[in-house]
């Protein structure tokens, strides 16, 4: 039997070309998200299925995959919408694509970062609707960012990149993490570490969130958290949207307990809270359509991981980007 590989989105034309040239592939052509029960029948049939974040490969979708499947090569990093340990309890392999997207996240956090302050968004807004009266010098006015404390949730390689930039501002660096970043990381920043998140946020101008989807990282920042912020600090989420009790949130900045947010995520995606709409039109939030990893460059990048993955696996070899390292392989045509 041939080894299919089913994608479940529409993918770079040059990824799509190499997977025709290298592999039994069966590719989405109109880019619409598959529903659970295609999934179901993907599973059923695949021998690698390469899905997206917006499908979600849960426990009772791999219950009913076939025997053949061996590889979920998941297309991106972060892998909340897979059941990874059912994945692990069927000696199915899953694979992604960590450090590609680093540079391309970080540079959007960083304009997000400027572009709160400096009421960008307000400022284009005003030229569209051709209502500029001229300079004034009290109109208008923002925030510098230099000077100012940046406080990183999560200093992995896409909050340490965004330190860099921050550091390149004129800011200065502080983050959180489960444990202090490798000297060779924080010293070149001069970034302190906290220990305690609370402490840490009722500090910090802006605060900018970068660590994994995880049961242990819902509602990271909630209700309580939040309200440490100081009334002029600023939230930068590119994260996940659950890491962040929107309701919460929402409703400081609402209140004037927040200066602003700069959004890539939201809770309920892709639907947006209409008072985060409010909020935008109110010039006190950013809100971006789950951009920030989206170059050209980074998602061709994103596609021959994947490739190298899938190849390495149906070659009988570990792929390189395992999600669960520890994990057996089961190798031949199927996983009997």
């Amino acid at each position: 039997m041939a080894d299919t590989v089913i994608v479940t989105r529409k993918l770079p034309a040059p990824v799509e070309e190499r997977m025709r040239e290298l592999f039994d592939v069966e590719l989405n052509p109109d880019d619409r998200p598959r529903t659970q029960a295609e999934l179901v029948q993907a599973v059923r049939r695949a021998r690698v299925l390469v899905p997206t974040i917006t499908d979600r490969i849960d426990a009772s979708v791999l219950a009913q995959a076939g025997d053949r499947l061996g590889l979920i090569a998941n297309y991106g990093n972060g892998v909340d919408h897979i059941a990874v340990e059912a994945a692990a309890e069927r000696r199915i392999v899953v694979t992604n694509t960590p450090g590609v997207l680093t540079e391309d996240t970080a540079d959007m956090t960083m304009a997000l970062i400027l572009a709160l302050p400096r009421r960008i968004v307000e400022g284009v807004r005003i030229m569209e609707e051709r209502a500029f009266p001229g300079w004034s010098p009290t109109w208008m006015m923002g925030s510098r960012v230099w000077g100012k404390r940046l406080g990183i949730v999560g200093m992995g390689r896409i909050g340490a990149a965004v330190a860099r930039r921050a550091k390149a501002f004129g800011m200065s660096v502080h983050y959180h993490n489960r444990r202090p970043a490798a000297p060779s990381i924080a010293e070149p920043l001069g970034a302190t570490y906290w220990q305690s998140l609370d402490q840490m946020l009722a500090r910090m101008d802006f605060v900018s969130i970068h660590c994994p989807q995880t049961p242990a990282t819902y509602h990271l920042l909630s209700a309580r958290r939040l309200a440490l912020l100081r009334p002029e600090a600023m939230l930068v989420n590119i994260a996940r949207g659950d890491i962040v009790d929107e309701a919460a949130l929402i409703a400081q900045l609402e209140e004037g307990r927040l200066a602003g947010a700069g959004l890539d995520v939201y809770a309920g995606e892709p639907a947006v809270n209409p008072r985060l709409s409010a909020l935008a039109r109110d010039g006190r939030a950013i809100l971006l359509p789950h951009m920030a990893s989206s170059t050209v460059e980074g998602r061709i990048d994103m596609g021959e991981k994947v490739i190298i993955n899938i190849r390495t696996f149906l070659d009988g070899h570990r792929p390189p980007d395992l999600v669960l390292a520890g994990l057996p392989l089961v190798h031949g045509a199927a996983r009997a």
